[in-house]
């Protein structure tokens, strides 16, 4: 199966962490966002190819992959109008064919992908029922139980299946072909041409595509959503409390701490994440991420979202800070 990432957008709403690194690339549990959603496919799929549409700080996203997963047969392509998700997906034409997913980095969900090798529909739709689905993308279903249509932020609360972000075709030459007649006839939402309106007219040309509800979907598109989903992996298999032995310090489980990270003094937990060479020293951080290489020192932090090599030292506060930044005077 190849997969197709698009992951070229600004990031805006996860400023300031997304002026210095793309989105997919912020931490939670222990990994990038980028590094979950490979592991899913990687290790529920066989996935011959990965195509990364990038494009703000796109070698970031280079740099990570091949760093990371070296044996990932992966290729970049470079998405310089921002002007929609369709023509994202169609700068991967002549990359893949056949099966093929599609995933977006806002989204992580507990989808079976091991279950596509066996699938039979012309494409699959991951999709999560929501109390309302006014602030979403939906799907109409027909009597027969397939996709009628897809709808963009319906005004009536009447079908309740959201769009997650994550999608599966068959044969990734007709997803193509509804993109490229998508922009033929201009149809566009808020001057975007969107993946719903492909796949509707996939569904014009008699294409069979069924909705596959998923139970839990975390969003990763805000410093808010980050903690959120930061909070659900620590407590569902991304726990390393058990490893963490410093008499320095107290850990209240569940916590993922980088093993070259340094605690002195301080209480860890929960629902922290301390990156790579951080350093946490007479400090209480709880509910919060560090990044790699940042340093908390006389702190009393919760609910924050520490950036890579920031500097925080002092009084108790709520932050959300960007990398490289210092808050707190230095002692001499």
């Amino acid at each position: 199966m190849n997969v197709i990432i698009p992951l070229a957008g600004f990031g805006t709403r996860l400023r300031p962490h997304t002026y210095s690194k793309p989105k997919p690339l912020v931490s939670v549990a222990g990994k990038p966002v980028l590094g979950h959603i490979l592991d899913k496919m990687i290790n529920e799929s066989q996935v011959d190819k990965v195509v990364f549409v990038v494009g703000y700080l796109g070698e970031q996203i280079e740099r990570y992959v091949k760093t990371a997963y070296p044996a990932l047969h992966g290729e970049y392509v470079e998405q310089e109008e921002l002007n929609g998700q369709a023509p994202a997906i169609l700068l991967a034409r002549g990359k893949v064919s056949g099966p093929t997913f599609i995933v977006f980095v806002d989204t992580l969900a507990d989808a079976d992908l091991s279950k596509l090798a066996h699938e039979t529909c012309d494409g699959v739709i991951y999709v999560k029922e929501v109390e309302d689905p006014r602030r979403f993308g939906v799907v109409q279903i027909g009597d027969d139980g397939y996709i009628t249509r897809f709808v963009e932020k319906p005004s009536t609360t009447e079908n309740r299946l959201a769009v997650i972000g994550m999608y599966y075709v068959r044969d990734a030459e007709c997803l193509m072909v509804a993109c490229e007649e998508l922009m033929r006839r201009g149809i566009k939402t808020k001057n975007e041409y969107f993946l719903a309106d492909a796949f509707n007219i996939m569904i014009e040309g008699r294409a069979k595509l069924r909705a596959q509800e998923v139970s839990v979907w975390l969003d990763c598109g805000t410093s808010q959503t980050v903690l959120e989903t930061n909070r659900y992996l620590l407590q569902h298999g991304h726990d390393n409390s058990s490893e963490w032995r410093n008499g320095a310090c107290v850990v209240v489980p569940p916590v993922n701490i980088h093993p070259t990270a340094k605690i002195i003094n301080s209480v860890i937990g929960p629902h922290v994440t301390i990156g790579e060479g951080c350093r946490i020293e007479s400090s209480v951080v709880r509910e919060s991420i560090v990044e790699a290489g940042a340093e908390v020192v006389d702190h009393v932090l919760a609910n924050s979202l520490i950036g890579r090599d920031a500097v925080l030292r002092g009084r108790p506060r709520r932050f959300n800070v960007g990398d490289n930044s210092v808050v707190g005077f230095d002692e001499d």
